[in-house]
């Protein structure tokens, strides 16, 4: 079945169980075309569940995915070639070499063999194109396995915690990648539990707590909503730190620190995606 939209990725009250535990519940959303969405949340939250569902490796237990004018339930193998994946596990031959590696997938996608050139110097691996995967440092591999992820040039990437475990140089270098391949028309899906990550990159981004998505929209109209978490953090001189609601009911107390000289440092901190998340489930993203 087809429908016609402009909506990159449309997801329609969708659940799944594995047999009598449900992981998903009620999930609905929608992606624009050439956006990237964030869905943060917490090991366990069911992330990974719900990418699988969007890319037809699982079906749900209730509800629709729509990528484009496939629906997923029933699609066939076309629109599998609009679609790029990079997960946790890489999935390289290790004995192999960068260049090889692609050279395998290249031949599935029937993508002409300058293609392979292309990618390689857009992660920074050309250099490298000749190194068994297995001599690669985790921050190279990601960098492959995003590398072989746009291959094909895929309309809908999918990209479940793309940094996880990279030093900063590697991590930006991935964001960068990522900010281009939605300049260039992708439409991305990413999955992280980094706050940063998501509010640096991602247009809109879903917050997911046991199955459910409990919060959704751009990631500093999200802190808004949550203002009252203003607050202000005061080290006094002696060494005592307090905080403060960031409200005029704090004007008092501050008006006598500060008339008695006790204040050494005064910091305003607002609501980040992470403080929110804590404040509606009562733990982190970790």
């Amino acid at each position: 079945m087809r429908i016609k939209t402009e909506t990159a990725i449309r997801v329609l009250d969708v659940a799944h169980s594995f047999g009598e535990k449900e992981v998903l519940r009620g999930i609905s959303f929608s992606v624009e075309r050439g956006e990237i969405l964030g869905l943060l949340g917490p090991s366990g939250a069911g992330k990974t569940t719900l990418i699988k569902i969007l890319t037809g490796q699982l079906k749900p237990s209730a509800g629709s995915v729509f990528l484009g004018e496939y629906n997923m339930a029933d699609a066939k193998k076309e629109i599998y070639r609009q679609i790029g994946m990079m997960m946790d596990h890489f999935g390289f031959y290790e004995r192999l070499s960068c260049m090889d590696n692609l050279r395998l997938c290249a031949g599935l996608y029937e993508v002409q063999p300058q293609r392979i050139r292309e990618v390689l110097q857009c992660v920074g691996l050309y250099e490298d194109r000749k190194c068994p995967v297995q001599k690669l440092s985790k921050g190279m591999r990601g960098r492959l396995a995003l590398a072989r992820a746009v291959l094909h040039r895929p309309a809908f990437l999918f990209l479940d915690e793309p940094t996880s475990g990279l030093d900063p140089v590697a991590a930006r270098r991935i964001h960068e990648l990522i900010g281009q391949l939605r300049k260039d028309g992708a439409t991305i899906f990413l999955t992280t539990h980094n706050m940063v990550e998501a509010e640096k990159l991602c247009k809109h981004v879903a917050l997911l707590y046991e199955g459910t998505i409990v919060e959704y929209g751009e990631p500093q109209e999200i802190n808004r909503r949550y203002d009252h978490m203003r607050r202000l953090k005061i080290r006094l001189y002696g060494g005592k730190d307090t905080e403060l609601p960031n409200t005029w009911e704090s004007a008092d107390i501050l008006y006598e620190y500060m008339q008695k000289g006790q204040i050494e440092t005064i910091h305003s901190t607002e609501p980040d995606l992470e403080s929110v998340f804590l404040e509606l489930t009562g733990r982190g993203l970790e």
